[in-house]
């Protein structure tokens, strides 16, 4: 080869040894066969049968960049965490990703969007794991396998199926909420950087003095909103399937770096009681008349990942990552993630899925796990001598300072039907009340679009709840879906 290369690198095996040639295989002659000791042969081809790892099951398509949060704001009074004390500044990694599609799926479907954020704190990973929706579809996590399986491909036709989704939905209420936030004009953002971010779940929020305080997290994009219809969709899609990459490494390329505002809504312990609704239920919001935004700081996006795999696909976020001063709170949903996202890492990430460096956090490390495969670090126990616990070799001690204050909790130990007294129209109701008709007109389309071959008595099941939050609201899908009627 004539490559200049005078000034690159030197190629060598994984072991470090240099190759002497990266271009032919090792054979007995010019014609003769090719030998089994041509080693760098065997592992190129054996590294290459190897380089897929399983794709998330959820949220498998995903666009990422690096950046910070700066604290502008002063929420010390509910909080020892850090990370959100006035002026601290906190590394970042925010992946957004689409829920259904596979990798292989267009940026640009109507989908709720993943906004999940990996803060390096000096007291260890924060990680809020997120959508672009502050609801869900589903309040109980014995739902949530279920509720995935109908976004995914049905197991004879392979193909996604909108009987599926309208089967399930119109048999749970509590879906309503999210359904119409999804088939709005926001169910479709143009890209990552023109959509909202919401940590969704109750979390809490504790001081040095053991006060708790239940938080909700917003981020609101400060590139404003801006929405595809389906149209507009369908016409993205059959030039770029990945338009939202395109754009978010473009940006930050071209140095136009975005950035959203971070608020809480902040709920003092003794409310829970007071509220007409669960607060700690995933489907519902609370009001901003009686829970304003406060605002704490800005995250800006400024440095595009060297390697995508490396730094996005193997990003491991959990929201069992909390550091002292955040807390969890008896949302179900959020229980069953705090143990279902660290397990789908170790699945498919590995035991040590941590260690790598894109979740590594920058702080000191020390912990008991043992051995188990990519154990690359060895111990992390502050001694050599420790590897249980507790011991007098000076292994890792506990920190008894940052305990969360205990959680009162009464009620009897029973499965409680999540759907028994709990209203899900009222806040549909407010929100599609907050459309104008034109925002209305689009939503009726865009419902009614989705339905195509959909058994009419899933969609007369269906019409009854969007007729139970506002008469309109079934009226408007029932034109729709008979506008779209062929012609006899």
């Amino acid at each position: 080869m004539n490559n200049d290369n005078s000034n690159a690198p030197r190629l060598t095996t994984t072991g470090g040894a240099p190759i002497a040639d990266n271009q032919n295989t090792l054979t007995a002659g010019p014609r003769g066969p090719a030998l089994l000791q041509d080693y760098q042969l065997l592992e190129k081809l054996a590294h290459q049968n190897r380089e897929r790892i399983p794709e998330r099951v959820v949220h498998a398509k995903g666009w990422g960049a690096y950046g910070s949060l700066q604290v502008t704001g002063d929420i010390s009074k509910y909080t020892l965490a850090q990370c959100l004390q006035p002026g601290a500044k906190t590394d970042l990694l925010l992946r957004f990703s689409t829920v259904a599609g596979e990798r292989g799926a267009a940026d640009a479907e109507r989908d709720v969007r993943g906004f999940a954020v990996k803060f390096y704190t000096p007291e260890g990973n924060w990680d809020l794991v997120g959508n672009n929706t502050p609801v869900f579809f589903i309040r109980d996590p014995y739902k949530f396998p279920d509720f995935i399986h109908t976004q995914k491909r049905h197991p004879r036709t392979n193909l996604r199926s909108p009987t599926a989704m309208w089967d399930f939905w119109s048999l749970s209420p509590e879906s309503l909420h999210q359904i119409t936030i999804l088939m709005s004009d926001r169910g479709l953002p143009v890209s990552p950087m023109h959509m909202n971010g919401y940590g969704s779940h109750t979390f809490s929020l504790y001081n040095a003095a053991g006060e708790r305080t239940w938080v909700k997290f917003h981020f609101k994009t400060m590139q404003g909103h801006r929405h595809f219809t389906n149209a507009e969709s369908a016409e993205v899609i059959g030039g770029s399937r990945e338009s939202y990459q395109e754009a978010l490494y473009g940006s930050i390329e071209r140095g136009q770096f975005p950035g959203w505002k971070m608020y809480v809504q902040l709920m003092p312990e003794a409310d829970v009681e007071k509220v007409p609704y669960n607060p700690f239920d995933l489907t519902k919001v609370w009001p901003h008349s009686d829970y304003p935004l406060v605002e704490v700081g800005v995250l800006e996006l400024n440095r595009n990942p060297e390697n995508y795999f490396a730094e996005i696909e193997q990003a491991a976020f959990s929201p069992s990552n909390v550091v002292p001063g955040i807390g969890f709170s008896p949302d179900k949903m959020l229980q069953a993630r705090i143990f279902a996202y660290a397990d789908a890492h170790r699945y498919r990430l590995g035991t040590h899925y941590e260690a790598l460096p894109v979740n590594a956090p920058r702080c000191p490390v020390h912990h008991y796990h043992k051995d188990g495969s990519m154990n690359f670090f060895g111990s992390k126990t502050g001694s050599s001598d420790a590897y249980y616990e507790p011991n007098s070799m000076g292994g890792a001690v506990q920190d008894p300072h940052v305990a969360e204050p205990p959680l009162s909790v009464r009620g009897d130990v029973a499965r409680h039907d999540h759907r028994t007294g709990n209203d899900d129209y009222s806040q549909p109701r407010a929100l599609f009340r907050l459309f104008d008709d034109g925002q209305r007109s689009r939503l009726f389309s865009n419902i009614a679009a989705s339905m195509v071959g959909v058994p009419q008595s899933i969609i007369e099941r269906q019409l009854a709840h969007f007729d139970e939050v506002d008469p309109a609201y079934g009226e408007g899908v029932r034109a729709a879906l008979n506008a779209q009627k062929p012609r006899t």
